[in-house]
């Protein structure tokens, strides 16, 4: 939790090739810049170990900050509208013609995923905001990463770092949200994955079902203490047990059944196309899962602070089989053999992925709810059969009744950021062609190095002023 995205690379887009301004003439090449800028660091962090992206992710947050005011400026200017009350007078030399490498379209496994080339800005646009969403979410996922390291946090910073993390989903929400009203009209025949709006919603859908397990993570115990029993750094054990406060279950459990209906609808969204890679998918149906089974252990545990043990095992059940395991005691067979050796390979397989901070959390904090499940059920089950004794009635009527889910977070509207008074003022300035970026000089999505350096190549003069670039 959350997704693993791939952040998507570009090709080179020099804007005063496309359009010229005679109110504002150094904007084209300001944004040019910027956007130069924002490419080389996509290609550097798409070229980084797995371990070493996420503290890459601020360096491309702040690109994409930086950049996106000049693009929205001149989208604005090219639809005839002020910006900050100011007219800006933009004309297309011809239409623009970008490319941008997709990462949510199904490939070949060992394969890349494809190039897509588009004309317009709007295919800019959509690209770059939905780059600026996953980095929020890929944040979000590094922030979360200190709960199951080495030591084990306060509580305090437990909250600080949840909180921290829901904002950046909140955030991410509501960029995806932005989109899929602005790609309402799109072509989806047509169109690639990331521009098109049931993608965009499917993907706030789930962006909105993470940020709604926050809200129960932050407050709930039993992952916690699950973490640091499996933690083999922590000692805290020896001083004192690890203690587990009274919580709200029949809320936390109607917010992890919203979380589930979110993510259905995100799966729902995102599998209409048939086109989505297929981890995406499976990450959603085990969000999905996930949240269905935390609600059943609230309501297991609800029941068994009323004294009725037997009906809070039969939840537990019911949280299994919602992971997709086959109960202890349940009308289901046994876990043996094959598929217990499994389970213990994948469990200590994602454990080795938590220590390097790689590609962790593909399953949604599938194995971890079961771990909390087994842990209840092992000391619930020890206390039925020597204590109370209770009956335990099957658990699907149980789970047939569940009520329906509540939700907690309101959507926050995405404001499209502009550029300040004084940086337009600066805008009229005819344009310095020192400053021009990269973009003129490599196009390449790979950047390959120039050719005119080969040895054994004939010289080429430099002494001849070129006028290629100028703007008189």
């Amino acid at each position: 939790m959350p997704f693993a995205f791939t952040l998507p690379t570009t090709s080179a887009l020099p804007f005063s090739s496309f359009a010229n301004s005679t109110t504002h003439p150094s904007l084209p090449l300001a944004a040019s810049t910027r956007r130069g800028v924002l490419r080389s660091v996509l290609k550097k962090h798409k070229r980084l170990p797995p371990s070493s992206r996420a503290s890459n992710l601020s360096t491309v947050l702040a690109a994409l900050d930086d950049y996106l005011p000049y693009m929205l400026t001149l989208e604005a200017a090219l639809c005839g509208k002020t910006v900050n009350g100011e007219e800006i007078d933009l004309a297309l030399k011809k239409e623009i013609d970008v490319e941008w490498r997709t990462t949510l379209t199904a490939t070949i496994p060992g394969r890349e995923p494809p190039r897509v080339k588009d004309k317009g800005l709007d295919f800019e646009v959509s690209f770059v905001l939905h780059t600026l969403a996953c980095v929020y979410a890929l944040q979000a996922r590094a922030q979360l990463l200190a709960l199951y390291g080495a030591i084990t946090p306060t509580a305090e910073q437990r909250t600080a770092i949840i909180t921290t993390a829901t904002k950046q989903l909140l955030q991410a929400n509501s960029i995806h949200n932005y989109l899929a009203s602005r790609l309402v009209d799109t072509d989806a025949s047509s169109a690639v994955l990331e521009i098109l709006a049931q993608t965009q919603g499917g993907l706030a859908a789930l962006a909105l079902a993470e940020a709604t397990l926050l809200a129960v993570l932050k407050d709930d115990p039993y992952p916690a203490v699950v973490a640091q029993d499996r933690n083999k750094n922590d000692k805290e054990w020896m001083i004192k047990p690890p203690d587990i406060p009274k919580v709200r279950v029949h809320l936390f459990a109607r917010l992890c059944l919203a979380a589930a209906e979110h993510a259905g609808k995100a799966e729902a969204m995102l599998s209409a196309s048939g086109r989505i890679d297929g981890a995406l998918i499976k990450y959603v149906n085990d969000l999905k899962r996930t949240s269905r089974a935390k609600a059943c252990r609230f309501f297991g545990i609800d029941a068994d602070l009323r004294g009725e043990t037997g009906q809070g095992i039969a939840w537990l059940t019911g949280g299994r089989k919602q992971l997709g395991f086959a109960g202890t005691k349940d009308e289901g067979s046994n876990m043996r053999g094959l598929a217990k050796f499994k389970k213990d390979w994948t469990e200590r397989r994602e454990d080795k992925k938590i220590e390097k901070g790689g590609e962790w959390g593909s399953d949604a904090g599938r194995l971890e709810e079961l771990r909390v499940v087994e842990m209840l059920e092992q000391k619930w089950n020890k206390m039925n059969d020597t204590i109370n004794t209770q009956l335990i009635p099957p658990s699907d009527p149980l789970i047939a009744n569940m009520p329906l889910g509540r939700d907690i977070h309101s959507a926050m509207p995405f404001v499209p950021p502009s550029l300040d008074e004084d940086t337009l003022a600066r805008m009229r300035a005819p344009p310095n062609v020192e400053e021009m970026s990269d973009d003129y000089e490599n196009s390449s999505d790979e950047g390959e190095k120039a050719q005119g350096g080969l040895p054994g190549a004939f010289p080429v003069s430099s002494s001849a002023p070129s006028n290629e670039n100028s703007y008189y």
